[in-house]
């Protein structure tokens, strides 16, 4: 292992992984947001409050299975270094301005564990992955979205036959109240899992410098600090996906809003009780999509459905580009 990091130095690598933590927040207000404010059930600037209390306060409810992963099941955390850190995040920041930029909705959760993976590769080759883990996140790529899709088909199809005998008109306020409730989970479940990958890094850094002991753990104030500044960033919220995410898969209306939500937010809490970092992207574009299919398959325009795939698809290697040039970069000045 490499030398000790002077503390300031260190202090500066803890807030650029929290700035990652910000523009994840950011980059996907959209995911806890889109359908609240698509469904005029919400002002955005009010919806953007409620979704930053939710996914602050996440970490009331849910242990920290998901840091375990990131922190030590991708990468061997004994070739961690500071250089590989700084390489790790920068992969992430910069394939998440990229795609913010141009109203991508990416994942911020592969983005983070492709830069791990890019920076372990760079310094150690193949022997540095954790390959239980990183296959275990590679097979959510797929199974995240998915298991978004059937859930929220499955619910709209099953409201659809409760409510058969009330007026559209009755249903529609009915769901609109309804949607703060599926909001709120899907929040809780954004909060849960995605502030939990910062977490993860910043507890491997403090690990390899020595701060932590013999043990692997995370410290409550590095909990709060992600809490906090992943909420800072949903509240200057992600306005281009937003639109994407809210109206432009497809239309949606309070109950198929509510129906998206609540099968977006099942997929994350059982992803986050069983440590798996899911990309709360894929799961909540899954879902919009289930309940957009179960109302006639045009309803969805899969043209840009198709696009976003491919995002998720170049993701991982894309930022493990990015940290790997990096890595070898900050190693040719250090």
């Amino acid at each position: 292992m490499e030398l000790t990091l002077a503390f300031p130095l260190l202090v500066a690598l803890i807030a650029v992984a929290l700035f990652f933590d910000f523009l994840n927040g950011l980059h996907d207000a959209a995911n806890s947001i889109a359908t609240i404010v698509s469904t005029r059930v919400l002002r955005p600037q009010y919806a953007v409050l409620w979704a930053a209390f939710f996914n602050f306060i996440a970490f009331l409810f849910f242990g920290l299975h998901v840091a375990q992963t990131v922190g030590t099941g991708i990468i061997d955390p004994h070739i961690v270094t500071p250089q590989v850190i700084f390489a790790a995040l920068m992969g992430a920041i910069v394939w998440n301005i990229v795609t913010w930029a141009f109203g991508i909705p990416s994942s911020s959760s592969h983005a983070l564990v492709g830069g791990l993976v890019g920076a372990g590769l760079a310094r150690s080759g193949f022997s540095s992955i954790v390959w239980s883990g990183l296959l275990k996140t590679a097979g959510a790529i797929v199974m995240s979205p998915l298991i978004g899709f059937v859930l929220a088909l499955f619910l709209v199809l099953l409201v659809t036959w409760i409510f058969v005998r009330q007026t559209p008109f009755a249903v529609d306020n009915s769901f609109r109240i309804m949607q703060f409730f599926s909001a709120s989970l899907y929040s809780l479940g954004h909060g849960g899992n995605d502030a939990q990958k910062t977490m993860g890094i910043i507890a491997v850094l403090l690990f390899s410098q020595g701060q932590l002991g013999p043990e692997f753990h995370v410290p409550l104030w590095v909990v709060l600090s992600c809490q906090s500044a992943m909420a800072l960033g949903t509240l200057f919220g992600g306005w281009r996906i937003v639109h994407t995410m809210g109206s432009k898969i497809t239309r949606l209306n309070p109950m198929q809003g509510f129906c998206a939500e609540t099968g977006g937010a099942l997929t994350l809490f059982a992803a986050t009780a069983l440590g798996i970092p899911v990309s709360t992207t894929h799961t909540i574009t899954g879902a919009i999509i289930g309940v957009g299919a179960a109302r006639r398959l045009s309803a969805v325009r899969w043209g840009l459905a198709g696009n976003i795939v491919i995002a998720w698809v170049i993701t991982m290697p894309a930022a493990a580009l990015i940290s790997a040039l990096t890595y070898f970069l900050a190693s040719l000045i250090g």
